[in-house]
């Protein structure tokens, strides 16, 4: 069990190296699913949990929690993660200049419903999202918190979460209507 979120941050402060060991220890885990629902990579989702935990300590000096210590760890994490995706993305986006489409064949009706495309059209889709329904919807689906813990850890109150799950349900049912029987049987957007 942690102390306080003031003593933990003082000790960060002070340069406790013991401290910043317990708190990386407690939260590392759970961090490493978050991220890993980010990013869906699971050796890229420790990368940014430890590249976030490092950021925290080597500006330590400078913390500035407005709001819980779980809560500033979950944000960290999830900016990491953002910026992570976006580095890949225009890595890849090179990537593709540069092979000058070789090799783009039209895809087939099999190749459209395979498990693989399912789940990039529902990452597609859940990216598409306002970033604060995507954040609700992906704590709720994926990091598997109750209501009552997302508003703690996003500061905000229990109904404007479930305005925001019951938004982004709507928006994935709209969005993924060509796949809503398959998602059906994953019982993903139920």
């Amino acid at each position: 069990m942690l102390p306080e979120d003031s003593v933990i941050v003082a000790a960060l402060k002070s340069g406790d190296q013991n401290m910043f060991e317990k708190l990386f220890k407690h939260y590392y885990e759970r961090l490493c699913r978050y991220a890993n629902d980010i990013v869906n990579d699971a050796d890229e989702a420790e990368d940014v949990v430890q590249q976030s935990m490092i950021a925290i300590w080597e500006k330590r000096n400078t913390l500035q929690i407005t709001v819980s210590l779980k809560s500033y760890l979950y944000r960290s994490v999830h900016n990491t993660a953002l910026n992570k995706i976006r580095h890949r993305n225009v890595r890849r986006s090179y990537a593709g200049e540069q092979s000058n489409g070789f090799e783009q064949g039209e895809e087939t009706t099999a190749d459209t419903l395979s498990g693989k495309e399912l789940g990039h059209q529902i990452q597609v889709a859940i990216n598409h999202l306002p970033e604060q329904c995507r954040m609700v919807f992906k704590l709720s689906r994926f990091s598997e918190m109750k209501y009552s813990e997302i508003a703690d850890h996003l500061g905000i109150s229990p109904k404007t979460v479930e305005n925001h799950m019951g938004k982004a349900l709507k928006l994935l049912r709209k969005q993924l209507k060509d796949f809503l029987i398959w998602i059906a049987f994953a019982g993903f957007i139920s």
